[in-house]
């Protein structure tokens, strides 16, 4: 899969690689997420968030418009990002469904949920989707 990242500072870069370990093409860009860096995404399924970087809907419509189908942040929370705006522009959201994790482990999770999306399954636990999907209602029962 191809995946973008913005705004990550070395030691998660460097976790990044080490889960990554050549799974998926992922850029690296050191600017922070904003409309007028969107332009790097063009040709990504996916992003992937760091820092809590803002992913309001202006820049989910600027990510449908450019072909992103998925968000993965890399962390537990994912309050900055409209969920809503990203349900209607039909990109699914996966975070870290786990508060304690440290570095490695939080990329490895980010890594598996691209693992899922390119194989086309549902990433379970960490999936924030704003719809019911079958899968993750099985999963969680």
């Amino acid at each position: 899969m191809k995946a973008i990242v913005y705004n990550i500072d070395t030691r998660e870069k460097e976790c990044l690689i080490l889960a990554n370990y050549k799974k998926h093409d992922i850029t690296v860009i050191a600017n922070q997420l904003t409309p007028d860096t969107l332009n790097f995404i063009a040709g990504k399924e996916a992003l992937i968030v760091f820092n809590g970087d803002p992913v309001d809907a202006r820049i989910i419509e600027g990510l449908k418009s450019l072909g992103v189908k998925y968000i993965a942040t890399s962390t537990f929370s994912y309050d900055n990002i409209d969920l809503n705006a990203a349900k209607s522009a039909g990109i699914k959201i996966a975070n870290i469904p786990f508060k304690d994790g440290g570095t490695l482990e939080n990329m490895h999770q980010v890594i598996s949920n691209l693992d899922n999306w390119a194989a086309g399954k549902c990433v379970g636990n960490a999936c924030c989707c704003q719809k019911d999907c079958t899968i993750k209602i099985k999963e969680s029962k």
